[in-house]
């Protein structure tokens, strides 16, 4: 499935425009393969608000996250923290009243010969960055489909698009995506209405994967269905992601799912990062209140057993957030110097230098129970 029919001329006359413009031109995969563990997607600084006649709502404000090769990144939080839109609008898939207000996101795939600005490409560089280098799992597979189009339709107006390949080619290439992702391909002829939900989320997974792309970004792919469905397709992911090499960006409000398949986990809050860290550390170690409060919030399989927590409050209004520490009208931690305290990620106190450990909340420790004795709540076993 390697897309073998660019010819010479044409790239380099791609490369003389990219130069022109002083942007990267693509490359065939296989000219140069990201290293394991270098970033393929940099996220610096990176801030979206949505204009309203009541004020800007601050979705994402000053976000850094880097995605590096063949890794799954999750990214865990409460709806309305920003999940979506970071990812989204790093893609520059968000349209008005979402602005991008700063930032820079660097993209560096196996088809590129330096890293490319994401937020400087023009329209024609986008569309060929879009789903041939990064594709997306929408939230929802019940209407991220078209009711009128048949599968056969769908996977092939995403091949013919994004390859110069033949009809002949692209429903060869169609019939093995559904190989791929363990559908009859008798499925080719059915509409969206016509499969379960499980079915419909491997063909949203099948049309992410048709071009071979470097990043994946799937955003809560598995919502709505059963657990039983959920399972198999997290575990066929997983197993895609193994033969293929492409990189996941996960986003869900689940943080126990994460826990199972992510290498590293991200935590946001009120469009802010509040702690960064490997799946094990934060399942054992977590440092940020909010993401003690997410874990006690499921139960546990094994260990003994313990009362749910829930996370009293509301996330803030974001037209207006609170000076300092976003978390603190809900945080039973809180003191007057969290108001004061600057929403930066720093190594968390006594973690393995160059783990990656990084909190927001430079007063709780990895070893403080989910909420303080004091404040009236059990400890709670990690």
């Amino acid at each position: 499935m390697t897309d073998l029919s660019g010819r010479a001329a044409a790239r380099a006359a791609r490369a003389a425009r990219a130069a022109q413009a002083g942007r990267p031109a693509p490359e065939p995969r296989g000219s140069q393969a990201s290293p394991p563990g270098s970033p393929v997607l940099e996220i610096r600084d990176f801030s979206v608000a949505y204009r309203t006649p009541a004020g800007d709502v601050r979705a994402v404000d000053h976000v850094s996250i880097d995605l590096r090769a063949g890794e799954v990144v999750g990214l865990v939080g409460e709806s309305g923290s920003g999940k979506s839109t970071l990812a989204y609008g790093a893609g520059r898939l968000l349209r008005p009243p979402a602005l991008i207000t700063s930032g820079q996101v660097r993209y560096c795939g196996r088809r590129t010969v330096s890293p490319a600005d994401i937020l400087r490409m023009t329209a024609e560089e986008l569309q060929r960055l879009r789903w041939r280098e990064i594709a997306i799992v929408f939230q929802s597979a019940m209407n991220a489909l078209n009711p009128v189009l048949s599968v056969r339709g769908q996977l092939t107006d995403v091949i013919r698009a994004h390859l110069r390949v033949s009809r002949g080619e692209a429903h060869d290439r169609a019939a093995r995506l559904l190989d791929l992702v363990g559908i009859p391909r008798a499925r080719l002829r059915s509409y969206p209405h016509e499969l379960s939900g499980g079915m419909r989320q491997r063909v949203m997974i099948a049309m992410a994967l048709a071009t071979e792309p470097e990043i994946v970004i799937m955003d809560e792919p598995t919502t709505a269905l059963d657990v039983v469905v959920q399972r198999d397709i997290l575990g066929q992911i997983a197993e895609l992601r193994e033969r293929l090499g492409f990189s996941i960006l996960f986003i869900t409000h689940d943080l126990s799912l994460l826990l199972e398949i992510a290498d590293r986990i991200a935590v946001m809050y009120a469009g802010q990062m509040l702690e960064v860290g490997s799946a094990g550390v934060i399942q054992h170690g977590p440092a940020h209140p909010y993401t003690k409060g997410l874990l006690s919030s499921f139960p546990s399989l094994r260990g003994p057993r313990r009362e749910l927590a829930g996370i009293p409050g509301s996330p803030p209004d974001l037209r207006h957030p609170p000076p300092g520490c976003p978390f603190l009208p809900r945080c039973g931690y809180g003191t007057d110097d969290c108001a004061k305290v600057p929403m930066t990620l720093a190594p968390v106190t006594g973690s393995v230098p160059g783990a990656g450990h990084v909190t927001a909340c430079p007063f709780v420790g990895p070893g403080s129970p989910a909420m303080p004795v004091s404040a009236g709540t059990e400890e709670v076993a990690p």
